[in-house]
């Protein structure tokens, strides 16, 4: 079992969009406040990271798009001092798409990682889900 730390950010994604929560409560009694949401934006002008499959829908391009402009975000929180532990849950897809775009000083503050799509759980399960 993994102990949240008080503070810590919970990044919840999926394809179209991200819910950052943090622990208000203490290690082992995990409370989940919701700090903000982050949508899409910009799609058209900003594209995937690396290139795109021949075979891939605009459906495809746009939420790896916007796992890059998730783990852009992540990464620029975490330089300006943002947070210091993470727990990031996302849906396989969406979480293999972030790893690699994952500065490596977020990647040493990640303590949890969950391959699961909980975007449109509530928060009671979402910290039954990381308190494991």
């Amino acid at each position: 079992m993994t102990l949240i730390p008080h503070n810590a950010l919970i990044v919840v994604a999926d394809g179209g969009g991200a819910i950052l929560l943090r622990n208000a409560g203490k290690p082992g009694a995990i409370s989940l406040r919701e700090e903000r949401r982050l949508e899409p934006n910009n799609l058209d002008n900003d594209g995937p990271s690396g290139s795109r499959p021949g075979d891939q829908t605009q459906s495809q391009t746009d939420e790896a798009t916007f796992a890059k402009q998730l783990s852009n975000a992540i990464n620029k929180m975490k330089l300006d001092g943002e947070f210091e532990k993470l727990v990031l849950i996302a849906d396989p897809q969406t979480l293999g798409q972030m790893r690699p775009i994952l500065h490596k000083t977020v990647e040493a503050s990640l303590i949890r990682s969950l391959a699961k799509d909980l975007t449109n759980h509530s928060f009671d399960d979402i910290a039954e889900a990381i308190a494991v």
